[in-house]
C-alpha cells in the first residue's frame, strides 16, 4: 500500500519547489556581519512554516550568534523520537563573477536548481520540513515523535548550537538524530553516510619587526614574517603528503577489512573524479592509499589563506611586520581535536625560525565519528531508501565534517542517521551551487518513508 503522505508530496511538489526558492532568496551568509538580519529572516521563515504545517512549541532561540529554530510534535506514544537537524546559513558567494546566474535568485536549468544554499543546506532542510508537512497533512499525525533543531552557524563553526546541545536541555531528549547535510555517492544510488572526519581550524600568526619596514634599508637584516611562515608551512608535510607533526597518526583507527571491501565495490572512477570534480592535472596525496581512503579515512592538513603584506596594484617594497596563515586538519576516528591541536601547536612553535614570534590559535573544532550500521534506525533508513530508489543502499564515509554529529553522540548519547541527497558535483561552497530537482523530490519521499519505517 502506497504511503498517503508520499502521494501528498507528489501532488504538492511544484508548491514545495516554489517555497524553496523563497527560502533561497534570503542571503543568510553567516560569516558576514552585514547579513545578520538575513540570518534572522531565514530563521523566522522556517519557524513560520513549521508552525503552519502543524508542528508544535515552535520557538526561535536567541544565541550569542545567529538564532536556533526549535519545534516538536510528541504525541506518538511508545514510539521513538527523532531529532531533525539542518542549517539555514550559507557560505559567501565569491567569486561572484563565476556564477552564471545570481546566487540568490534561484534558477532552474538542466534538471537542477542553482542558488547559494540550494543543497548546502537549505534544499535538504526544506525536504525535511516538507516530509513533516506531508505526514501531518495526510495522516493528521506523525508516525513517531519528532523534534526539530535548525541552526544558522554551521558554516562558521556552530558554536552556539554546540553550547546548547552540551547543556543537554530536556527539549533535545531523543533516540536518534536525522541529519540531511550529506550526499549520494553517485547519481541514483541511495547512500547513508556512516562516518565523518573531524577537524581543527587554526591560525598561525608570525610577527617580526615592530612595524612594516623598507626592504632597501632593512632587507638582509630584518626578519621577514612571510619567509618564516613559508618555512613553517613547508615543514608541516613532506612531498608525499605525509603529515610531519610528531605523534599525529598514533591514535587513528583504520577502516575495517569489511569497510575496505565495500569501498572497493563502489562505482568510483578516479579519472572522472580528477577531471570532473577536481579539475587538476593530477591527484596528490599519501602514497599507498586509494582516493577514497585518502579522502574518507586519512587525516589531512591544508592551508586556506595567507593574508598580509602588500597585495595591491603596482609595487611597494615593504617587509611586513606580520603574516598570517589559516591552517586546518581533518581528523579521523581515534584522533581528538584537543590532542591534535596540542601536537600541532607544539610542533609549529618548535620549528619556528629565529627572529620571529609565533602565535598559534584554535578557531574551531569538531570530533570525527563512526555510526554502527546495525542500529535499528540505520536499518529503517536502508529499507526506506531501497523502496524509493529501487536499489540497495551503500554505506560510505565523508571527508567533510559535521561537528554537531559528534556533539549529538557525546552529549545526548544518540546516533545520527546521515541521509542526504546532494551529489558530488553540486559545487557546495563554490560558484553555481546546485541541487538536482529529482533528488529533491525523491529525498522528500525517502524522508517520509524513513519516518514511517522508524515506527515499525
Amino acid at each position: 500500500m502506497a504511503s498517503s503522505a508520499v502521494a501528498f508530496a507528489t501532488e504538492n511538489h511544484a508548491r514545495f519547489l516554489s517555497e524553496l526558492k523563497d527560502l533561497l532568496r534570503i542571503p543568510s551568509v553567516s560569516t558576514l556581519p552585514e547579513h545578520a538580519l538575513d540570518c534572522q529572516r531565514a530563521a523566522e521563515f522556517l519557524a513560520a512554516e513549521l508552525t503552519r504545517v502543524g508542528m508544535e512549541n515552535v520557538r526561535i532561540l536567541p544565541t550569542e550568534g545567529h538564532p536556533l529554530v526549535y519545534a516538536d510534535w510528541l504525541h506518538a506514544a511508545g514510539k521513538p523520537t527523532a531529532l531533525c537537524y539542518g542549517h539555514y546559513d550559507v557560505q559567501p558567494t565569491d567569486p561572484i563573477d563565476e556564477w552564471l546566474t545570481p546566487p540568490f535568485e534561484p534558477t532552474e536549468r538542466n534538471g537542477n536548481i542553482y542558488a547559494r544554499g540550494a543543497v548546502d543546506d537549505k534544499g535538504q532542510v526544506w525536504a525535511q520540513v516538507k516530509a513533516l508537512e506531508s505526514l501531518l497533512a495526510a495522516n493528521k499525525a506523525l508516525p513517531i515523535n519528532v523534534r526539530v533543531l535548525f541552526e544558522g552557524e554551521e558554516e562558521v563553526g556552530g558554536e552556539s548550537i554546540a553550547a546548547f546541545v552540551a547543556s543537554k536541555p530536556p527539549e533535545l531528549k531523543s533516540d536518534f538524530a536525522l541529519v540531511s547535510d550529506t550526499e549520494l555517492f553517485a547519481p541514483g544510488l541511495p547512500t547513508l553516510c556512516v562516518g565523518l572526519r573531524g577537524m581543527i581550524y587554526t591560525e598561525i600568526e608570525v610577527n617580526g619587526a615592530k612595524t612594516d619596514l623598507h626592504s632597501g634599508m632593512y632587507g638582509g637584516a630584518a626578519p621577514n614574517p612571510f619567509f618564516a611562515l613559508a618555512q613553517i608551512i613547508a615543514k608541516l608535510k613532506d612531498e608525499n603528503g605525509h603529515i610531519l607533526i610528531p605523534g599525529f597518526y598514533d591514535d587513528m583507527i583504520p577502516p575495517s577489512p569489511e569497510e575496505m571491501a565495500a569501498w572497493k565495490s563502489l562505482p568510483f572512477d578516479e579519472e572522472h573524479y580528477r577531471v570532473t570534480e577536481v579539475g587538476s592535472r593530477q591527484l596528490v596525496g599519501e602514497a599507498g592509499y586509494s582516493v577514497l581512503e585518502r579522502t574518507w579515512a586519512r587525516p589531512t592538513l591544508d592551508v586556506h589563506g595567507i593574508p598580509g603584506g602588500f597585495t595591491g596594484a603596482g609595487a611597494k617594497t615593504v617587509i611586513p611586520a606580520k603574516a598570517l596563515a589559516k591552517v586546518s586538519m581533518r581528523l579521523v576516528p581515534g584522533q581528538t581535536p584537543a590532542k591534535a591541536y596540542a601536537q600541532f601547536k607544539a610542533y609549529v612553535e618548535q620549528i619556528a625560525p629565529a627572529g620571529v614570534d609565533v602565535t598559534v590559535r584554535l578557531i574551531h573544532s569538531g570530533d570525527p565519528c563512526l555510526v554502527r550500521v546495525d542500529n535499528p534506525y540505520i536499518q529503517a533508513a536502508t529499507r526506506a531508501l531501497h523502496e524509493v530508489w529501487q536499489k540497495d543502499t551503500v554505506f560510505i564515509r565523508s571527508g567533510g565534517s559535521i561537528p554537531i554529529v559528534g556533539d549529538f553522540d557525546r552529549h545526548l548519547g544518540i546516533p545520527s542517521v546521515m541521509m542526504g541527497f546532494g551529489l558530488p558535483d553540486d559545487n557546495i561552497h563554490a560558484p553555481n551551487e546546485k541541487f538536482n530537482l529529482k533528488n529533491f523530490e525523491l529525498g522528500i519521499r525517502s524522508l517520509i518513508r524513513f519516518l514511517e519505517e522508524a515506527a515499525v
